[in-house]
């Protein structure tokens, strides 16, 4: 099989025949038929020590199952989160990470859903919103920022505040549901929100964070740093809560289940529309790393073995 793999940080990515790999006791073999392209994998291959495989998320078809796996069987459709090589025609996938494609779900729609959905979810879920509250979602076109907009509306925000790189993402973020747009470089970002969810970290946590009402939430689950001053924090009696996917999909299960649960019925219901970007071969890995790295995506950039 083909799979894509680098050897020295910052690449570059190259091609490489290899065997097809073994489903471990409790893992799936998974045919790929769409494999999502990530900011925080883009991340590892300029910024890592070391080369890692690269994984993330991954939709396709099983066609291995382990002795211990016994949720699928050999023809079922699935998602999720691979750990180890996933830029590759096959992938070995831990059945807990798995999640059921409904037949009225292509692969695409599946990769550009559920994981991106499930971080999305968890942000919106540590924010704490309440009915008619209003949110402010950073990297709004991006894979996980246009399902969070779309998931804010969802669940009963009031208003919903969409920042963004460029002023070409406006319309898009707009059609999601947002009500407002704001670019990342004006000097106030609208009327004050209730919580906000920030996917930018870095120097945007201080305009993100002026942005919050007296009291107001912002729910950090970005990979890009940043550094906050307790003053920000104490004169307007808010808060700064840190969200990572892996503890809740560790330590609970039934959350996690219960997220992919409304994400699918959102879904169906057409309330929720998730959004690919562009679609690459898997031979143009580099390519669709650097629209990533460009910030320029709309929605989620995708790989096709």
């Amino acid at each position: 099989m083909r799979r894509i793999r680098y050897e020295s940080t910052g690449g570059p990515l190259f091609l490489e025949e290899v065997a097809v790999p073994e489903p471990g006791p409790a893992e799936l073999l998974v045919r790929c038929e769409a494999i999502g392209v990530t900011l925080p994998v883009v991340r590892k291959v300029t910024e890592a020590a070391e080369p890692i495989p690269l994984g993330g998320e991954i939709a396709g078809e099983v066609v291995a199952v382990g002795a211990e796996a016994t949720r699928f069987r050999v023809g079922d459709r699935v998602t999720g989160l691979c750990f180890g090589h996933g830029y590759a025609d096959y992938a070995v996938l831990h059945e807990a990470m798995a999640s059921p494609v409904p037949d009225s779900a292509s692969a695409l729609d599946a990769v550009a859903l559920v994981r991106s959905g499930l971080v999305a979810s968890g942000a919106l879920d540590a924010a704490r919103p309440a009915k008619g509250e209003a949110a402010l979602v950073t990297a709004a076109a991006s894979g996980v920022g246009h399902l969070a907009v779309q998931l804010a509306r969802a669940r009963g925000a009031g208003r919903v505040v969409a920042a963004v790189s460029s002023a070409a993402k406006a319309d898009f973020v707009r059609s999601l549901g947002a009500d407002e747009v704001a670019l990342y470089t004006d000097e106030r970002w609208g009327e004050p929100v209730d919580y906000a969810l920030d996917a930018v970290g870095g120097d945007l946590l201080t305009p993100a964070l002026a942005a919050l009402a007296p009291g107001g939430r912002l729910v950090a689950y970005s990979s890009g740093g940043g550094t906050i001053q307790a003053y920000d924090l104490l004169v307007g009696a808010k808060s700064v809560i840190g969200f990572q996917m892996a503890r809740i999909a560790r330590g609970e299960p039934e959350r996690y289940e219960r997220w992919r649960t409304e994400l699918w019925g959102l879904f169906e219901d057409g309330a929720l529309k998730p959004a690919v970007h562009a679609e690459f071969a898997l031979t143009d890995a580099a390519a669709a790393h650097s629209v990533i790295e460009s910030r320029s995506n709309l929605g989620k950039v995708v790989l096709r073995p």
